[in-house]
């Protein structure tokens, strides 16, 4: 089995790993990279919306045989999970290579697609890959496990072929809701001792923030609702349920009204036959308000149709300023406008994503704009990858062979910890032993 880095080495974003194991290639990622060679962040929406030759001339696209180019195609495409630095330049890839990923990967990247300006998923490249279910590709056979991350859906994939294992864990924490799942695979391993494992280092580079998990998270969230007299916006990624969940929580427990857009209540009704999460109704809990600006985009059927599927349970957002303190309202920069930018007095935006975005210019008019409105911003928000400590104590209760370092700008950080560690640089390949 031989394994290279195409991209992921030493960055955190922008996976791409190929395996080649006799006539068989399989590609575990695609991922759009993050940050420039300074770790700048890069203008991601700027290079979802140009041509594979213009990625291409700029170094972008990975140099992997036939994946985007005329060369003999891989046989496969794996994702591990529907997050843009994992699958942002799919689209690029060749369309007649299969795409495995969860039926999870399959909604997040359908809601996506239509609401966010992400990469769909072709329904004809599509395979589905069910947690703990072994398929056949070539020389491969390939088990993929739920592991916790900050987006539905997510898989590690134990791969073997010609009496070889390896574990890639994609990107995966141990302090949200569900960290079964990792024990889960903890426990899987122990009699499949892994002769590699690609292991993600976000947080050995990275600071680990705000070290609660989510169930505390949740406690801070619901006290915050709790003492507001006014609005309270949710800024957050709807993808992420476990945030979702906190929020809707936070909401109940106020007394107040949860707010939707379109974007999240899809995600709700996507999901509603596998997690238990409240849907939208003339009178319910959840209210879905519609954002003027897809009220104008009229062009996009499939938007429309999910505009429609909710039009019972939407609320104008007269009846929301009317009486703000009623409810807890999901709220991005682009419906500053919406607001005619200028909020309810004493509006708090609860701030629940990464904080670099928080210097970004839309970002900057959001705070401005709560500051004339008496307002107040609050940094609510946990990591969606393992902390350092969690990844030392994980990869010790894996205790594989090599450890491989990937998604991190400090490889070497594995190298205090672990004395098996093998650090690749991107393009070069390395023979499973």
């Amino acid at each position: 089995m031989e394994l290279t880095i195409h991209r992921g080495s030493r960055e955190v974003g922008g996976n791409c790993i190929e395996l080649r194991s006799g006539e068989t290639r399989i590609i575990l990622d695609v991922g759009m990279p993050l940050f420039d060679e300074n770790r700048q962040p890069l203008n991601t929406f700027t290079l979802q919306r140009q041509t594979t030759e213009e990625l291409q001339r700029q170094g972008i696209l990975p140099q992997v045989d036939g994946l985007f180019d005329d060369g003999s195609a891989p046989d496969a495409i794996l994702l591990s999970h529907a997050h843009m630095d994992h699958t942002g330049l799919l689209k690029h890839s060749k369309d007649t290579i299969p795409i495995y990923a969860s039926s999870g990967s399959s909604k997040m990247m359908l809601a996506g697609s239509l609401f966010a300006g992400q990469v769909e998923l072709p329904r004809e490249r599509f395979r589905e890959i069910k947690p703990e279910s072994p398929i056949t590709i070539g020389d491969f056979t390939i088990t993929g496990y739920s592991v916790d991350h900050s987006i539905f859906g997510c898989l590690a994939f134990l791969i073997e072929a010609n009496g070889k294992r390896l574990l890639y864990t994609g990107d995966l924490r141990s302090h949200g809701r569900k960290p079964g799942m990792g024990k889960r695979l903890i426990e899987v391993l122990k009699n499949k001792t892994p002769d590699a494992m690609l292991m993600e280092g976000t947080h050995f580079g990275f600071s680990d923030g705000n070290l609660a998990t989510e169930y505390k998270l949740e406690d801070e969230i619901t006290e915050l609702v709790k003492n507001c007299e006014s609005l309270v916006l949710a800024s957050f990624s709807p993808q992420h349920i476990d945030r979702l969940t906190c929020f809707i929580r936070a909401t109940k427990n106020s007394g107040r009204t949860f707010v939707a857009d379109v974007y999240t209540a899809f995600i709700m009704h996507l999901l509603k036959n596998e997690i238990s999460l409240p849907q939208p109704k003339p009178k319910g809990l959840v209210r879905v308000y519609v954002p003027h600006f897809l009220k104008v985009s009229i062009h996009n059927k499939g938007r429309t149709a999910q505009i429609e599927r909710f039009r019972e349970a939407e609320i104008q957002l007269k009846e929301i300023r009317d009486a703000p303190e009623k409810f807890l309202m999901v709220f991005r920069a682009s419906m500053l406008d919406d607001f005619d930018r200028l909020f309810p007095d004493l509006t708090a935006c609860l701030y629940s994503r990464w904080y670099g975005y928080l210097e970004q210019p839309d970002w900057k008019s959001t705070q401005h704009i709560l500051a004339k409105s008496n307002g107040s911003l609050h940094n609510v928000h946990t990591s969606g990858h393992m902390l350092s400590k969690d990844i030392v104590s994980f990869v010790k209760e894996i205790d594989p062979k090599i450890i491989i370092p990937i998604h991190t700008f400090e490889p070497q950080e594995f190298g205090n910890h672990f004395s098996n560690v093998k650090q690749l640089k991107d393009g070069e390949p390395y023979q499973v032993k």
